[in-house]
């Protein structure tokens, strides 16, 4: 049972999840309205220069592409901050990790064959029940596996390792991908840090909002051309 101060502790952040979350909505709506019309209007454009053949016209439509291209970036970027935002509101139910581990292997399969990425599932069969979002649970293994993937441009592995430790329930995510050196480890759950080219740098600060929303924790350990390993750790349902 938790004691008074921590019950009121949690009621707190869950107020602050509560408000973030609603005013990360509004700004987005604010954005989203008028970004939607400056794409609208663009595509009108483009639409409306298809037919002339001057080089003229041929320079604007490929600025016009161009800023499309930053209004799909920009609309990629809200909807990721959103995710953030949104990360510590939950909605919590009985659950099992291997499901929502098996599920998405199934789902990323094809496209990880495509990439020359192999994914090896390890899964405990008897893995306790813990309690979950399990919509946000999945978006944290997008989140890594993705990242995971990325790193291996020239095709690798990732292991899904699930078992019991204790009174918690871990998940590892191990790739054979590049590795990330001590000052990237240091600033990698930072908002807004980001070591890609066009990212957002929300992917694994919303990864560990999720993780610490359900009373877990997040590690990583990673070493320069052998690979990074993610370790999630949840309490298990009593």
């Amino acid at each position: 049972m938790e004691i008074p101060d921590a019950q009121q502790e949690h009621k707190r952040l869950q107020a602050e999840n509560t408000e973030l979350a609603t005013l990360a909505g509004g700004l987005a709506h604010e954005i989203r309205n008028p970004l939607s019309t400056i794409g609208m209007n663009l595509e009108l454009l483009a639409e409306e220069l298809e037919s002339d053949d001057s080089q003229r016209a041929r320079r604007m439509l490929r600025r016009i592409g161009n800023l499309q291209g930053e209004c799909r970036n920009l609309e990629e970027i809200l909807n990721a901050f959103l995710q953030f935002a949104r990360a510590g509101e939950l909605h919590l139910s009985d659950g099992n990790l291997n499901t929502i581990v098996s599920d998405y292997v199934d789902f990323l399969e094809p496209q990880a064959n495509s990439m020359e990425v192999e994914l090896r599932p390890h899964l405990d069969s008897d893995l306790p029940v813990v309690m979950l979002d399990k919509s946000l649970m999945r978006q944290a293994l997008v989140n890594l596996c993705r990242n995971a993937i990325e790193a291996m441009p020239e095709g690798g592995s990732i292991d899904l390792l699930t078992r019991t430790r204790g009174d918690d329930v871990v998940l590892e995510i191990i790739d054979t991908g590049k590795g990330m050196d001590e000052k990237t480890r240091g600033q990698m759950f930072q908002a807004f840090f980001s070591t890609r080219s066009g990212g957002s740098g929300l992917g694994l600060p919303t990864v560990r909002r999720i993780v610490e929303a359900h009373h877990g924790r997040i590690s990583c350990e990673s070493e320069v051309g052998k690979g990074t390993r993610f370790t999630i750790t949840l309490p298990a349902k009593r």
